[in-house]
């Protein structure tokens, strides 16, 4: 009994220990933030990348894909849930690498997306399923009768008894229930009832060098948004309208200004939340980050403008809120101190060089020796910085009192299309003593594609604009 009782205080001071460890207090993220690592309740960065969100029971269920920093291989689909889009509950893994076969070890999965079959009341669940090459690409299924799995991989999913060749998918479900799939180019085919198959191509392809495909309906219209083909890097997407499924479809120009790669971002879905008052048709994004996927990429997601039947996302919104029962979209101002980066409360150590960028004071390193260091009293702390062709990844660490890691995070400041942003918000901590150290890491995203084109940045700098206190 002894022992017994001696495990369990272990366990215990154990337990505290890993809440130390990770001092968010849940539920009290208050908006949405984009371009940052979001925190599930276990203080772990969420991974839910090529997603989409599908709502059950007064909550959304968010799936999307488990990344790593050293590979592109299957790692698995994520189930998150949250009642405010803000704060999101890890569920579970809705479908992980299998054994072997098609979604095995040394596999490609991605841009999962999950429908609620109207007539069997089963989930079904959509992906793109390939080689670590990217030749073997076909859009396979899997089934599950709770929402948060586990999900049964099927295999591929037919027409006219062959797969779906294509790689880049998405799915849609109009009013009536049907069900579509989306593939690289704006093909559209038409699900069976059950959604496990194929019976129609209602439209044949749009353009060229189509990829990410994102559908909506708002009233009468069909919105189908687009990207390039730029590998992981941004680029500007751009959307096509219509009456009808089978078109034909008007294209209508970009979705963000012009240079501003859709905010840094590639769409992915796009999610209707309809109140009492309004209805906010939010964007969601993902912001790549190769090769550190899992460690340093991020979420876009955004409220779409409407004029007319024309849609824009015409200002990039660090923070925002939606009210569920209502519907309206609304920006917010963080309340915070700010430290500029001359601030003598801030210790620099290493090779850094002062400068402005649009009348904005920044400071910046590219020496891998380089950190800053900043002592505060509070619950939250941020980095603004200026994203630039030349960054690279800056690791970035809270210490408590004690000098224990209780937040440590690999931030992305490369753009191809320079901007300035809020980079970094911690977890809300307990209120206390800590520290900041922000470091560069010597390390960029930087990659090339299957034509040996390359991309992503051209140095390892990290610019600072500013630190906030909340």
């Amino acid at each position: 009994m002894a022992n017994y009782k001696l495990i369990i205080f272990i366990s215990a001071i154990l337990i505290a220990q890993w809440a130390n460890i990770f001092a968010q207090q849940a539920g009290n993220t208050n908006a949405i933030y984009s371009g940052l690592a979001w925190y599930d309740q276990n203080g772990k960065v969420v991974s839910a990348h090529g997603a989409n969100i599908v709502m059950k029971n007064g909550k959304f269920y968010l799936f999307g894909e488990v990344h790593s920093d050293t590979s592109n291989a299957f790692a698995g689909f994520n189930c998150y849930s949250s009642k405010d889009l803000y704060n999101w509950k890890f569920e579970s893994m809705a479908l992980p690498v299998q054994k072997n076969g098609k979604l095995g070890p040394n596999r490609v999965g991605e841009r999962v997306k999950v429908m609620k079959n109207p007539s069997s009341g089963d989930f079904v669940m959509f992906m793109h399923v390939d080689t670590l090459g990217y030749k073997d690409q076909f859009v396979g299924y899997a089934t599950a009768k709770k929402i948060t799995g586990p999900y049964q991989f099927k295999g591929p999913l037919l027409f006219n008894g062959k797969p779906i060749k294509k790689w880049d998918m998405g799915t849609f479900q109009d009013h009536d229930g049907t069900g579509y799939l989306l593939t690289h180019g704006g093909m559209i085919h038409q699900l069976s009832t059950d959604y496990k198959s194929i019976i129609a191509e209602t439209n044949p392809t749009i353009a060229t060098g189509f990829e990410s495909p994102t559908l909506f309906r708002k009233n009468d219209t069909y919105y189908f948004i687009g990207s390039h083909l730029t590998s992981w890097e941004k680029n500007d997407n751009y959307y096509f309208t219509a009456k009808s499924l089978s078109g034909p479809w008007t294209a209508r120009g970009l979705l963000a200004p012009k240079d501003k790669l859709t905010w840094n971002s590639q769409s992915t879905f796009v999610l209707k939340i309809e109140g009492t008052k309004d209805t906010t048709f939010m964007f969601m994004g993902d912001r790549w980050s190769f090769p550190k996927q899992h460690s340093a990429a991020t979420y876009v997601w955004q409220p779409i403008t409407f004029t007319g039947d024309s849609i824009s996302i015409p200002q990039y919104l660090n923070a925002w809120t939606v009210n569920l029962n209502t519907g309206a979209a609304n920006t917010i101002r963080l309340n915070h101190k700010i430290l500029l980066p001359n601030n003598k409360q801030i210790s620099y150590s290493g090779n850094w060089k002062s400068s402005t960028i649009d009348s904005i004071p920044i400071i910046r390193s590219n020496d891998p020796k380089a950190f800053l260091s900043f002592k505060f009293n509070g619950k939250q702390i941020g980095l603004y910085a200026y994203l630039l062709p030349d960054n690279g990844y800056a690791k970035v660490e809270i210490l408590n009192n004690k000098g224990e890691v209780v937040v440590k995070n690999i931030i992305d400041l490369y753009s191809k299309s320079p901007m300035s942003q809020l980079a970094f918000l911690s977890p809300i901590l307990n209120k206390s003593e800590y520290q900041l150290i922000v470091t560069v890491t010597g390390e960029r995203p930087n990659w090339s594609d299957k034509r040996k084109t390359l991309y992503g940045s051209t140095g390892n700098n990290i610019t600072i604009a500013k630190l906030i206190i909340l």
